[in-house]
């Protein structure tokens, strides 16, 4: 990070100049440059807090299309707090890792119970929330609040390795030296500026592979770079091998309606809809017929790459079911919480031109002879 001089240096050879120098050159770059994104129009702690939980390992493209339709849904921890947790995940449809949504539906009933409806501003009480862990109350604190809170996630612990040099392998417990890094850099004034402008950086910039280095505001200080090391700095854990499935999804339909059923605890996709995979049971009593095939998809989840055929099956008679099975109208399909698979196919569903198109608002079909709050999804522990 340049010549040593009388001023003194960490352990990550950081001196007291060049953080000055660093922290100046990245806000000028951040004045000239920062994305227009809509958290960042009026970063109040409940949207700061709302749009990191989602911007966890989804793309800002994502979540630039969520947030909105979310916080039109439930524009205060209140009116989150106060939702049925049904509505929350199918608000939350399309960003994937539901265990997000639930804990920030958790977290906003303790805040409206046991603080006011008031985010905490302090670090061990923000922490104590279901979901909120050192980086997200980190960004909360500083760009809600003004507080100089550092921040280390994937596009500034890059940014923070090649600044540093770290050749160490990084991720989890291993980004404690980058924090430290992180640390000594955040300003006492603009903190959250600057930990935008770090994300930013590193998600415009300074990219994992064929990083933008001539365009870097902070080129003069980049150890990686003056090493020729930005290829194999930040050093990340080897990425596990995914397993190849293949399975069969089974719609069974009656006239309009289609049978569906809630995802059990320890599945993927808790507590959301979806349509029963192959082999099903207890569903003799249905007589349905020959099967008939309608499509597949293709997709990945939690280190499976899953090909799932789709399968048409007509029943004799829409008999009663039992929780978590129901009957619902393939128009009312559009209303309900399903799993990314289970949208995939009630569009294909949609598409097949023997129903009408799903409306864009409907109500949640029970299983006759049970009631709706029968029915409701299970939270996870």
């Amino acid at each position: 990070m340049g010549r040593r001089t009388g001023a003194r240096a960490g352990g990550d050879g950081l001196e007291a100049r060049a953080i000055a120098a660093v922290r100046r050159a990245l806000l000028r770059w951040y004045a000239r440059t920062a994305r227009d994104l809509p958290w960042r129009r009026a970063p109040d702690p409940y949207r700061v807090w709302v749009s990191e939980t989602m911007l966890q390992q989804t793309q800002v493209e994502r979540v630039c299309d969520a947030f909105g339709r979310f916080l039109d849904s439930f524009p205060t921890v209140a009116a989150l707090a106060a939702a049925e947790e049904s509505a929350v995940l199918r608000a939350w449809e399309g960003l994937g890792y539901y265990r997000r949504a639930r804990q920030l539906h958790a977290a906003a009933r303790v805040v409206v119970a046991e603080h006011g409806g008031r985010l905490p501003e302090d670090d061990g009480a923000l922490r104590r929330l279901p979901g909120i862990g050192r980086y997200t109350a980190g960004a909360i604190r500083s760009i809600a609040l003004g507080q100089p809170a550092p921040i280390v996630e994937a596009n500034s612990r890059r940014v923070l390795a090649r600044l540093a040099g770290h050749r160490a392998e990084v991720g989890g417990a291993a980004d404690e030296p980058l924090w430290q890094v992180a640390a000594r850099l955040v300003p006492p004034q603009g903190a959250g500026a600057f930990n935008q402008a770090l994300m930013d950086l590193g998600a415009t910039v300074c990219t994992p592979r064929a990083p933008r280095c001539t365009r870097c505001p902070l080129l003069g200080h980049c150890r990686a770079h003056a090493g020729g090391l930005t290829g194999s700095i930040p050093r990340l854990p080897r990425p596990r091998a995914a397993e190849v499935r293949e399975e069969t999804a089974l719609v069974i339909r009656h006239a309009e309606h289609v049978l569906v059923e809630q995802r059990r605890p320890g599945e993927w996709w808790e507590g959301l809809w979806d349509f029963p995979r192959l082999p099903a049971s207890g569903l003799a009593g249905l007589r349905p017929g020959r099967p008939h095939e309608i499509g597949r998809i293709v997709y990945t989840v939690t280190h499976h790459r899953i090909t799932l055929r789709v399968v048409v099956r007509r029943a004799a008679r829409r008999t009663r079911l039992a929780p978590p099975r129901a009957w619902v109208s393939v128009a009312d399909l559009a209303g309900l919480a399903l799993s990314s698979p289970g949208r995939r196919i009630a569009r294909m569903l949609a598409d097949d031109g023997t129903e009408p198109p799903p409306r864009r608002r409907s109500r949640y079909v029970p299983a006759p002879g049970t009631t709706s709050s029968s029915a409701r999804e299970k939270k996870r522990a």
